[in-house]
């Protein structure tokens, strides 16, 4: 199945920070982090503890995510793909 949430990707929003917004208010250290494409939340990813790019999804329904810094890498939560 294709993704149906690729154009997410073409006008992505700049970050919102340097690293996970959560980890850092808290202390927490995360793996890799990841960027919201609908509003640039950096959240860390799933091998992170706090997993925050994924609690981001669940509270925002915001359904594509990017790896980050490299941007290299995406993720559609709703498709549950790769994109």
């Amino acid at each position: 199945m294709a993704c149906t949430h690729r154009d997410l990707l073409k006008n992505a929003p700049a970050p919102g920070g340097e690293g996970c917004q959560e980890c850092l208010a808290s202390g927490q250290h995360w793996v890799q982090l990841r960027l919201c494409q609908t509003c640039g939340h950096v959240g860390c990813c799933d091998s992170s503890p706090g997993r925050h790019a994924t609690a981001h999804f669940h509270a925002t329904r915001h359904p594509v995510m990017r790896s980050f810094p490299d941007r290299k890498w995406a993720w559609c939560y709703v498709d549950e793909e790769q994109v």
